[in-house]
């Protein structure tokens, strides 16, 4: 893109029109349309370079480098700064997604993102004076002439090719914003393999087993270890010996008891002291 622009020199000359050619992500200026090919008086790189709007002139744009280089522009109307404004942004964006795409297998640079960004907060105050036009071209007028609908639909053209834009530069952060976080998002969401709740990494004493004829798994509360079942020691003369005499002592007991509460001896031994003891007698 190309065109005439206000350009402030100093304060001893003031706004001169300058001629500015806008190529390859490079805004140069000449003196006029015919020094063209003969080299410019300056230029600009869109890549570094934050673009602003003025406040309340809404003819008004800026190019800034902090601290290097600083061009103050005017365009001739509103129309036409949206236009650059457009074209600027527009190169601005094309450099960066150029770079994103040489160094998607490394990293997006933090000035990738903050380039959009500044895109995003000079959009943001060019929607601002235009909604504001559009209210101004809608309000009566005070002496009752009707609405001028030329102005109308000039601001509100305007206010639409900002809002396209506006998206469209919103787009490209959301992509940048994604292209960050996934990763980060992925590895925090993971969901456990189940090989982290069952098998080599519990203790033996709290594995879960799968029953033979239970589909589902047994809670590890209700099955542990298998059951140890105590030795039983060998069944020797000795061992058989032992177990009578506690069973005469049983029954003995037995008797005792009866006699104290009767005051006669049992004619029998009772059936549960005699299974009793051959309990004893046979373990």
């Amino acid at each position: 893109m190309e065109g005439a622009l206000l350009k402030w020199t100093n304060y001893l000359s003031g706004w001169q029109p300058r001629y500015f050619v806008l190529e390859n992500g490079i805004l140069s200026y000449y003196d006029s349309q015919d020094d063209v090919g003969k080299g410019s008086k300056g230029s600009i790189k869109m890549a570094v370079c934050e673009i602003k709007v003025h406040a309340t002139d809404s003819t008004r744009m800026e190019l800034v480098i902090p601290g290097e280089q600083y061009f103050y522009l005017k365009a001739g109307g509103a129309a036409e700064r949206q236009k650059w404004l457009v074209a600027l942004g527009s190169s601005k964006a094309c450099l960066g997604d150029s770079r994103s795409q040489k160094e998607k297998d490394l990293d997006i640079s933090n000035e990738s993102l903050g380039r959009k960004l500044s895109e995003l907060r000079l959009y943001c105050d060019v929607l601002t004076q235009q909604v504001l036009a559009v209210q101004d071209a809608t309000q009566p007028q005070e002496n009752g002439s009707p609405l001028d609908i030329q102005k109308m639909n000039e601001a509100s053209s305007l206010l639409r090719a900002t809002c396209s834009q506006f998206i469209s530069t919103l787009e490209e952060c959301m992509k940048f914003a994604n292209t960050r976080l996934a990763p980060e998002l992925y590895h925090s969401s993971m969901i456990p393999e189940p090989s982290d709740f069952v098998g080599t990494k519990l203790p033996h004493s709290h594995r879960v087993r799968r029953s033979m004829s239970h589909t589902g798994i047994v809670s590890s509360d209700r099955v542990l270890e298998p059951a140890r079942i105590p030795p039983v020691p060998p069944k020797g003369t000795e061992t058989v010996l032992r177990n009578l005499e506690e069973m005469v002592v049983f029954c003995s007991q037995q008797w005792g008891q009866q006699d104290s509460q009767s005051g006669s001896p049992p004619s029998t031994i009772t059936e549960e002291a005699v299974g009793r003891s051959h309990h004893q007698i046979t373990a």
